[in-house]
């Protein structure tokens, strides 16, 4: 599973490390800290990277099925 962060769409709730810290952190200004990046999530993880992802307002988190970069 992949997921991303729309920074522009990002406007710093902290539902997603709230709900998912095993998967989302904070940056400084509280922030979701993988703005703007494309991150793969193990196997182990995606349900929590799924309740982060639904649990931001903004609606700012996609998530992808797929494979990690070495699958």
């Amino acid at each position: 599973m992949r997921i991303s962060v729309d920074r522009a769409e990002c406007v710093g709730h902290g539902r997603c490390y709230t709900v998912s810290p095993e998967v989302f952190e904070p940056d400084d200004e509280g922030f979701c800290a993988d703005q703007g990046l494309v991150r793969y999530v193990p196997a182990e993880l995606e349900a929590a990277a799924e309740a982060g992802a639904q649990a931001c307002p903004a609606a700012a988190i996609t998530v992808r099925a797929g494979a990690g970069p070495t699958s």
